[in-house]
């Protein structure tokens, strides 16, 4: 069975407009999804990239109409200034660890539910009452959300060092048992593709 390594970050925006695509996806070839949320602006700094407020003009302005466009052609409700972006994404990153380890529910639909509350709903994923709604939501019990914190900060960190190790630079990224990697929702088609390349 193949799988899927999938990084992201629970405030990305275009981790937010891959929607539901992924699991899409990786139940049509029957293959598994292994989540490893991550410390995205840490991510940036250590790759060579720069946080979207220190980016130059022109690259914040093509970013803004490009996430307009994308979310439109998607129909997904979308948020280009939400009122709590950006907010700490460690809490809602240690919740999914957690819920991961506990399998008790949908953990693809607990990271969509924390997404779409920061980019649709003007919900703060830093704040407990969230992360808990966002929990019952996906089929966890809400208590995960102070359960584990020290596997969950140790397994945030180890996820930022091994998608630095294995040329992760943004989010999302997929990684496929053969090391093809796809950054970027838009590029969820060539995973599907490669996927079935596989089964050759």
């Amino acid at each position: 069975m193949a799988q899927i390594d999938y990084y992201f970050a629970t405030i990305s925006p275009y981790s937010y407009l891959a929607g539901t695509r992924l699991e899409e996806i990786a139940a049509k070839h029957g293959a598994t999804i292994n989540y490893k949320p991550l410390d995205i602006i840490a991510l940036f700094g250590r790759t060579g990239g720069v946080p979207p407020k220190d980016r130059h003009i022109s690259r914040i302005e093509y970013r803004a109409q490009e996430l307009l466009r994308q979310s439109s052609n998607l129909g997904m409700d979308f948020n280009l200034q939400p009122a709590h972006w950006p907010t700490n994404a460690a809490p809602s990153s240690y919740a999914v660890i957690a819920a991961t380890k506990d399998g008790s529910g949908d953990v693809g639909k607990l990271c969509h539910s924390f997404l779409r509350a920061c980019w649709a709903e003007e919900k703060d994923i830093a704040e407990d009452a969230v992360i808990r709604d966002c929990l019952e939501d996906a089929g966890f019990d809400a208590g995960l959300a102070d359960s584990g914190l020290l596997v969950g900060a140790e397994t945030y960190a180890a996820n930022l060092e091994e998608a630095v190790d294995r040329g992760v630079f943004g989010a999302p990224f997929y990684i496929t048992p053969d090391d093809q990697r796809f950054w970027g929702q838009d590029r969820l088609t060539d995973l599907d593709r490669h996927l079935e390349t596989l089964k050759d």
